[in-house]
Formats: structure tokens, C-alpha cells, sequence
């Protein structure tokens, strides 16, 4: 009886309520799994760039040789923003994968992202634009249930 009910309730909805409950069952996509995904594409973006400067654990020349001549960041030597931007390319998207000091990983690339749009691509604004969304998210939200971060709060919580 009750399914006959359902069913004739559901018969009388109009198809924009039927796109709108439809609509509506994305809201139940866990922000654990959207976090998890924003976490990890976009660490992979910037492993893979601080891959390019590096050869074991050393800057390559080349690195240093494109931040004075392409990059061109004002009021920092070549070398030393060579030597940062692997070292942050490399550290940083760590702690995101793990889920450590993720809100601040985060935020620290996307400090990094602000300056590569600025200074040195000003026209790659979209692709600036997805990775700054990525990080918008872990750093609103928080890196999700599936992070070191969550395991930590959650030791803290308990024991207050």
C-alpha cells in the first residue's frame, strides 16, 4: 500500500522536480571523498613540477637557469627561489597526500599558486583557478576524515 502511495506521489511530479530531487542527491556526495580528490590531483600537479628541478637531491642547473631567465621573480635571487620552489613542490603536496598540517599545506601553495599567476604566467589564470579551488577546499573544509589531521583532532578531542 505504501509503495502504492510512493509511486503515485512520484507519478505527480513534474519534471522539474523530478531534475530538482535528482539534483538534490548530490548533495550527499561525502566531503571526505572531495577533499581526498582535491588533495591528492593537486598534489600530484606540483610533485610532478618539483620533479622537473630536481635530480636526486639536487636543484639542476636548468631550474636555477629558468627561474633567471623565464620566471623572473622580482626580489629574490634565482638560486634561492630555485631551491624553494622544490623544496616547497616536494614537502608540501607530502603532508597533503598524508593528510598532515593539510590546511596549511595548502595554503602555502596556494600562496605559491598566487605568485606563479602574478609574476610569471598572468594568461594561465583558469588553470590557476582549478588548482586554487582545490586548495579553497581543503583549507574551508578541512582535509576530511581520511588525513593524519582528522586522526589527530580526533586523539585531542577525546582526551579533553
Amino acid at each position: 500500500m505504501q509503495n502504492q502511495m510512493m509511486t503515485a506521489s512520484a507519478e505527480r511530479e513534474t519534471v522539474p522536480q523530478r531534475l530538482y530531487s535528482g539534483l538534490k542527491r548530490l548533495d550527499r556526495i561525502p566531503h571526505d571523498l572531495i577533499a581526498l580528490v582535491a588533495r591528492l590531483s593537486i598534489a600530484a600537479v606540483f610533485w610532478q613540477s618539483g620533479q622537473t628541478k630536481v635530480d636526486g637531491w639536487h636543484v639542476t642547473d636548468n631550474a636555477v637557469y629558468l627561474f633567471q631567465t623565464e620566471y623572473r621573480l622580482p626580489l629574490i635571487d634565482p638560486w634561492i627561489a630555485a631551491h624553494i620552489a622544490a623544496f616547497s613542490e616536494h614537502f608540501f603536496p607530502f603532508l597533503l597526500v598524508i593528510g598532515f598540517a593539510s590546511r596549511l599545506s595548502a595554503l602555502a601553495l596556494l600562496g605559491m599558486t598566487v605568485v606563479i599567476e602574478i609574476f610569471v604566467y598572468p594568461d594561465a589564470w583558469p588553470t590557476h583557478g582549478t588548482w586554487a579551488t582545490c586548495f579553497l577546499v581543503i583549507i574551508a573544509g578541512g582535509p576530511g576524515r581520511i588525513a593524519l589531521d582528522h586522526l589527530i583532532a580526533k586523539r585531542f578531542t577525546r582526551s579533553a
